[in-house]
């Protein structure tokens, strides 16, 4: 499998996993907001910032009625039409000059997802590393020709694609000269559920695709998100936000200061104790031998006497005979005086 890098940072099952914090539209069409979401990303430790780049007119139709509005009961965003859900959760483009300078300012590595061959011109401009293909426009064929022919690394979300969908779309990108792929298993649901999660796919998926995989975590908290290291994700995405109780279109499933925080270590943690198949005792465990049980002599015992559950036990520390010789050992004659405490061997015996 091909090594991959975004900004010198390597993307591999052999690193930590590469963490990026979503702003979406939790700036709330402030870019101070922004500018503090970025801050307080850097501060929690990710890696990456990550934009959307689209304006409402390059998503849809300014339409509130039939297809355009928003009416399924379990929705965040029910009562509004798809315009006006855009409108207010679009990141301006006139603020990511500014976003991106902040981040390089900070050391963070920022791209974003393009929605539409527009902002992909635009996004060239500002030289992104990278681009993320969103889970909504997996199956959109010539956005993702365009986007591979870059040659740059290039994410793309799996929410709802089929075997089929995603065969489709990586031979998309192979065709176009580009082996930089992420693919990054996505639940499209707002916020999702972990049983729906299914992160059993993310080997299969690995697998089967012969290139790296992450996930898009859309459930609330930590936990799937660290639970997905332990299955191989090598990217982890989650949205962020200042504070929840703060509102936005996406600050229900968003982290906050402290827990993206706790993501980024606990995705370590969970990574350093991947490890390897190891069996017996570890160079770290050696010193704990002595806290098993083996035979020790429990009374005084004198030359010829018999070994016997009144003058042998099994306890702790491990520096005698192991256990499983205690049946054997019941009834044999010892050749000296054995004080008591004494871990037993084979001297004693013959």
């Amino acid at each position: 499998m091909k090594t991959l890098d975004i900004s010198n940072r390597i993307i591999s099952k052999e690193v930590p996993p590469f963490i990026i914090a979503e702003m979406s539209g939790n700036h709330n069409k402030s870019l101070d907001r922004a500018i503090r979401i970025v801050e307080e990303a850097a501060n929690a430790g990710v890696d990456a910032i990550k934009l959307q780049t689209y304006t409402p007119d390059t998503m849809t139709l300014n339409l509130d009625k039939g297809d355009f509005f928003i009416n399924e009961q379990n929705s965040l965003w029910k009562g509004q039409s798809l315009y006006q859900l855009y409108n207010e959760a679009h990141t301006p483009w006139e603020w990511h000059e500014a976003i991106f300078k902040r981040c390089d300012e900070l050391g963070l590595t920022v791209f974003s997802s393009p929605f539409d061959h527009s902002a992909v011109d635009f996004l060239e401009k500002l030289n992104v590393p990278a681009y993320k293909i969103a889970s909504f426009e997996n199956t959109d064929i010539p956005l993702i020709r365009k986007v591979a022919a870059l040659g740059k690394p290039l994410i793309i979300s799996s929410g709802m694609a089929s075997v089929a969908d995603l065969d489709e779309t990586v031979r998309t990108v192979q065709d176009n000269g580009n082996d930089q792929l992420i693919l990054l298993k996505c639940t499209s649901t707002y916020p999702a559920s972990p049983e729906q999660t299914n992160l059993m796919t993310i080997p299969h998926m690995r697998d089967l695709f012969g290139c790296e995989v992450g996930l898009s975590d859309h459930t609330q908290g930590i936990g799937v998100a660290i639970a997905s290291v332990a299955f191989g994700a090598t990217v982890i995405e989650k949205h962020f936000t200042l504070s929840r109780s703060d509102g936005g279109v996406d600050s229900a499933f968003s982290l906050e200061p402290r827990e993206m925080k706790q993501l980024v270590q606990e995705s370590k943690r969970a990574w350093e104790a991947l490890g390897h198949i190891s069996y017996g005792a570890s160079e770290t465990e050696k010193d704990s031998m002595k806290f098993r049980r083996s035979i020790y002599t429990s009374e005084n015992i004198k030359t010829g006497e018999l070994l016997s559950p009144d003058n042998v036990r099994i306890i702790r520390p491990g520096y005698g005979l192991e256990p499983k010789h205690y049946d054997f050992l019941i009834g044999k004659r010892v050749n000296r005086d054995i004080p008591k405490g004494t871990p037993l061997n084979w001297d004693f015996f013959g």
